[in-house]
């Protein structure tokens, strides 16, 4: 089996993660979400820096992850409509020959990890937009490998991440909990959270 590339991954997962962006009610901007340090404004402004940073680094130019997040909802009322162009955007940037091969970025990290970063954003915080907004969210088809390879990458930059404050401790999960559920609870979060 070939492994898929970070850019059929990433279209998979924008394609799962941009209609819970675009369903965002202008009245849950304020709501709780499963990222206690983020609302759903702060965590959509972040996941739009997110998108468009990981662009430069898909061309192994440096990101910008300055001290203050862009304020890209504020900013004008048609967010939700750049935020789809700038996920049509990484993946594009991602698809780019040499994209994946080599290191990128000031951590100097292989390429494939740092988009397997991206990807775990966009996946986990649409998740976490999706509940903290009373959406469903379904998660990119297994037959995607976008959650396999997740977990995979997960079990690998788990414990620098947890040190780091990225990720929080694990979280028990039931028996026969989805894999998307063991994802979750992999980075600290309660596959169980409402709002």
């Amino acid at each position: 089996m070939t492994e898929n590339s970070i850019a059929d991954l990433l279209k998979a997962a924008t394609a799962h993660a941009v209609p819970v962006v675009r369903a965002i009610p202008d009245d849950r901007l304020t709501a709780p979400t499963p990222c206690s340090e983020y609302d759903v404004k702060a965590l959509v402004n972040h996941l739009f820096q997110v998108t468009v940073q990981f662009q430069a680094l898909a061309a192994k130019q440096d990101s910008d992850f300055g001290a203050a997040t862009p304020d890209a909802v504020a900013g004008s009322p048609d967010w939700r409509e750049r935020f789809a162009d700038e996920a049509g955007k990484l993946v594009a940037a991602w698809s780019a020959p040499g994209a994946e091969e080599g290191t990128t970025g000031a951590m100097d990290m292989p390429a494939r990890t740092v988009g397997c970063m991206v990807l775990l954003d966009l996946t986990v915080h649409a998740w976490d937009l999706a509940r903290a907004t009373g959406q469903e969210y379904e998660a990119a088809p297994e037959s995607s490998g976008v959650v396999a390879v997740l977990r995979e990458a997960v079990a690998g930059l788990g414990p620098t991440a947890r040190k780091m404050g990225v990720f929080g401790e694990p979280v028990a999960v039931p028996e026969g909990a989805s894999d998307l559920e063991r994802l979750l609870a992999e980075t600290g979060r309660d596959p169980r959270w409402t709002p």
